[in-house]
């Protein structure tokens, strides 16, 4: 992939592709993952489905670990396509967020 991690922490996103695409970077933990932009997550704070699309439409994708298995850390590059499909169906919950269980099977572990 290659790239650049982005200039501030309040970026938006997380790393800068070769190419300038922008990429989010989440990881699987205990409590499972969410896709929904981190201003939406959090005490007091509610998800927001334009937002969360408007955030997709920004992305080239996710870059997924599962810290889960540290020290082997096993990582997925999702593009949002992928995420936008999940979203269609309804694998997703209401505010993006699904069980580590579950987003190993999407991801066919």
């Amino acid at each position: 992939m290659k790239g650049t991690l982005a200039p501030t922490e309040g970026a938006g996103y997380d790393l800068i592709d070769s190419k300038g695409g922008k990429w989010e970077v989440r990881s699987i933990t205990k409590g499972g993952i969410y896709f929904s932009p981190s201003y939406m997550v959090g005490s007091g704070r509610s998800f927001n489905t334009k937002g969360f699309i408007s955030k997709l439409d920004d992305l080239e994708g996710y870059i997924i670990s599962d810290v889960e298995s540290f020290p082997d850390i096993k990582f997925w590059i999702i593009e949002k396509e992928e995420v936008i499909n999940w979203w269609k169906k309804k694998e997703l919950g209401k505010s993006t967020k699904i069980s580590r269980t579950k987003i190993l099977k999407l991801l066919e572990v």
